[in-house]
């Protein structure tokens, strides 16, 4: 029996973490064949050449897509879209794939999505029907409507899609793969775990924070401000804190230059920056945090699982289902540090399953190999 392609496009760290269980249960099934497509952030070496971690995993790469343009600003986004639309319908017309696998909300997974649906491959995509803020909201819906299959996380998420006009009979609720690492891995923290990085020592028997900010490309050139509010607040917590760098987005340079600044200035011995963790240490980090600040979608889903407390910072994740381990804060050091005090006080959550059970991947292989394949889309009020 001839196996069915399925070309399971990575573009960044945060996307490896959720797609990894999924790979693996596609490369476990008799009637498929995984083609990992690796691009954007994923082989850079400035973000820690998250390719390599694929590799160590066991999983073979088909392709390497280089499409990122520096410049971190609104016009290398879109013109990194662009060349990235071009460079992905390359690697498809070689490969040939069954069906393109897409997951969430990035300009570069848009891209795939735009080179897949004008090459007439059938198209998967997980993570659809979500709200955010960001022009990542906007991404997700356009991908929906690109894609011919749909793998929501939450039922929320999948009432939402059939309201934009797919059909019904391609939309499962299978929950969020990030889960079958996180419900079925060990979380505790092996001794060495922070030695990679640079800055302060992180004692992982002793309470420590977690910290992401990612640009909000809507909010173009309010980054550093927003960069030192959260490294007030942090710092007057007086806990040991793991800061990992931002992704690529417009907006990211000012970040970074705004932590780089800060060190100069400042007493930064209990604060520690990382590029890159492997999905799993990433979610042994997360499960032992004191508390989780920042905008990183993980901080919503994620630590839904272990009930991790979160402080969600800003609009980047407005509008997403959360669980009660999450609050919401202000931009303000004033408002983030009198939440994280609220959450540290607080401690540890019951664990959600509002993002699943942690058997979403295989439902997916399942599916991924006995849909129909078809091109033509029409709403699903016809």
């Amino acid at each position: 029996m001839k196996k069915r392609k399925i070309a399971v496009i990575l573009i960044d760290r945060a996307n490896y973490g959720r797609l990894k269980p999924v790979m693996a249960a596609i490369a476990q099934h008799e009637a498929l064949e995984l083609q990992v497509v690796c691009a954007g952030t994923m082989v850079l070496e400035r973000f820690g050449s998250p390719v390599q971690v694929v590799e160590a995993d066991g999983f073979a790469i088909a392709s390497k897509v280089y499409i990122e343009l520096e410049g971190s600003i609104p016009v290398t986004m879109a013109k990194s879209l662009g060349f990235a639309v071009n460079e992905f319908a390359s690697e498809f017309q070689r490969l040939q794939p069954d069906i393109v696998l897409i997951i969430g909300d990035r300009y570069e997974a848009l891209a795939a999505g735009m080179a897949a649906a004008y090459m007439n491959i059938c198209i998967g995509h997980i993570q659809g029907g979500e709200v955010s803020g960001s022009i990542d909201e906007s991404a997700r819906h356009c991908l929906t409507k690109l894609a011919h299959y749909h793998f929501p996380a939450t039922l929320r998420s999948a009432e939402f899609i059939e309201r934009m006009g797919e059909k019904k009979e391609t939309v499962f609720h299978v929950g969020c793969p990030s889960g079958d690492i996180a419900l079925n891995t060990d979380v505790s923290l092996p001794a060495d775990i922070f030695q990679r990085g640079i800055g302060g020592h992180i004692d992982p028997k002793k309470p420590y924070l977690l910290a992401i900010l990612h640009p909000i490309t809507t909010e173009f050139g309010m980054e550093g401000d927003e960069t030192l509010n959260l490294l007030k607040a942090v710092m007057e917590t007086g806990h040991q804190t793991l800061w990992l760098w931002p992704n690529i987005d417009a907006g990211s340079d000012h970040v970074s230059k705004a932590i780089r600044r800060y060190r100069e200035f400042n007493n930064t011995d209990k604060l520690r920056l990382v590029k890159n963790y492997p999905p799993d240490l990433y979610l042994r980090i997360l499960a032992n945090a004191a508390c989780a600040v920042g905008n990183s979608s993980s901080f919503v889903r994620d630590s839904s699982f272990f009930g991790t407390p979160v402080v969600l910072v800003g609009d980047r994740q407005t509008g997403r289902e959360v669980a009660e381990n999450l609050v919401y804060s202000d931009i303000t050091s004033e408002d983030i540090l009198a939440k994280l005090r609220a959450q540290l006080a607080h401690g540890r959550y019951a664990p959600s399953t509002l993002y699943g059970d942690g058997k979403t991947s295989a439902r997916i292989a399942e599916k991924l190999a006995g849909v129909p394949i078809y091109v033509q889309k029409t709403l699903g009020y016809i």
